[in-house]
């Protein structure tokens, strides 16, 4: 007598199940990189002297965390109360017409590929498993790995924001010699290299594409504060 065999459990790990996450923590740590130094680099080239410097890049980490935390909040909310009426939805529309909901999800599946057949009788078993899973997920696109999540977003926001704007902070607490102004673009520049080749690795991509998309915006936005700063400032402190 053959015995059949159960599968053993296969898990796979997929670039798009940390999309959400990932997309808030890259976007929080280039803004509070590029944000925090161009307010130092535009103070120093104005000839700010260093505890000015200090109190802009601490004002500048306080406002652009909460800020970030509290942006990536609403609006990772708004989705999820849209993902949240889909639902309802759904729910409301199986309760009332399911012989045309299944029709509906056997036409998805006939559209993908799938025999009328077979595709009647994969959304048969579906429905009788999971209706309004499988509608979520087959219709809607509405799955466990990409289903909104507006704590998780606003903290690795916050967090990511304070970590990239910890570096001009160190930068102008630890240098003491000539050379401030130069240095900070310097070191944010390399820092928004690391961080955008960083992301692409996670994401999948090529990471000279990544860091090079992150440094042109971080140049620009360098070169852009350290201007205003020299146009209206003192002139520059080093």
């Amino acid at each position: 007598m053959t015995r059949l065999h159960r599968p053993a459990p296969h898990t796979e790990s997929h670039k798009l199940h940390h999309a959400g996450w990932l997309r808030a923590a890259v976007l929080g740590a280039n803004d509070g990189l590029i944000s925090t130094s161009g307010l130092v680099v535009g103070m120093a080239a104005a000839g700010a002297e260093l505890r000015t410097l200090l109190l802009t890049a601490a004002a500048g980490l306080t406002a652009g965390a909460f800020s970030m935390a509290a942006g990536e909040y609403v609006s990772v909310s708004s989705q999820a109360d849209v993902e949240q009426a889909d639902r309802a939805t759904e729910a409301r529309e199986l309760a009332e017409q399911p012989e045309f909901e299944l029709q509906e999800l056997t036409n998805i599946y006939i559209e993908r590929g799938l025999s009328p057949e077979l595709a009647a009788e994969v959304a048969h078993e579906l429905t009788a498993h999971n209706a309004l899973g499988a509608h979520l997920r087959d219709e809607l696109g509405i799955t466990d790995q990409n289903e909104a999540r507006p704590v998780q977003a606003a903290l690795a926001s916050a967090a990511a924001f304070i970590v990239g704007a910890l570096l001009p902070i160190l930068v102008v607490l630890l240098w003491r010699g000539p050379g401030l102004t130069s240095l900070l673009i310097g070191s944010t520049l390399a820092m928004l290299a690391v961080l955008g080749a960083l992301a692409a690795r996670l994401g999948g991509a090529p990471m000279g594409k990544g860091a090079l998309r992150v440094l042109f915006w971080g140049a620009l936005a360098m070169g852009a504060s350290a201007l205003i700063g020299r146009l209206f400032g003192a002139g520059p402190i080093a």
